[in-house]
C-alpha cells in the first residue's frame, strides 16, 4: 500500500481504514448511492461503454481524456450490485480531474488497500481490481493515439 495516492484517493483510503471492517461495507454502500448517472452522450449509446467481464456484475465504463490530460470516467453498475457499484462510484470520484500520468500511477493494488478484502469477497476485490485496470488500459490506449 502505498503512500503516493493523489489527494482524493489518498482520504477515501484513509475514510475506510479508520473503520472498523463492518463500517467499512457501510462506507462502501455509501459510495454506491453515489455513482453519478451516466451522461447523455453515454446513457442513449450504450455501445460506447466497455463492459468489465471480471465482475459479476454487468459493469460498464468509458474513460475521456480532454485536451489538458484530464481523465474524466464514467461508469455504471446495476443497483443491484451495491458493492461492485460503490467501488465503481470511489474511482469516478477518486479519478475526477486527475491527470493522465496520476492515473496511471495509482497502485494495481489500489483495491487491495482499502481494507475490504475482509468484507467482501476474493471475487469482488478482483473485479475492483479489473476495474482500475481496464480504466487504466482505456486511459493508455487514448492517449497513445
Amino acid at each position: 500500500m502505498t503512500d503516493d495516492l493523489p489527494p482524493m484517493l489518498t482520504e477515501i483510503r484513509s475514510d475506510f481504514l479508520d473503520l472498523e471492517v463492518r463500517e467499512r461495507l457501510q462506507l462502501l454502500l455509501e459510495f454506491a448511492n453515489e455513482l453519478p448517472e451516466l451522461p447523455e452522450r453515454y446513457s442513449t449509446h450504450p455501445d460506447l461503454l466497455e463492459r468489465v467481464e471480471e465482475c459479476q456484475s454487468p459493469v460498464f465504463i468509458f474513460v475521456e481524456v480532454d485536451g489538458s490530460n484530464v481523465v474524466h470516467l464514467f461508469a455504471t453498475a446495476p443497483r443491484e450490485a451495491p458493492t461492485t457499484r460503490g467501488f465503481a462510484s470511489i474511482l469516478v470520484q477518486g479519478l475526477a480531474g486527475l491527470t493522465v500520468d496520476e492515473v496511471l500511477g495509482i497502485p494495481d493494488d489500489f483495491a487491495q488497500g482499502l481494507g475490504l478484502t475482509e468484507a467482501v469477497s476474493p471475487l469482488r476485490v478482483r473485479g475492483m481490481t479489473a476495474l482500475l485496470g481496464r480504466a487504466k488500459r482505456q486511459v493508455r490506449e487514448k492517449t497513445a493515439a
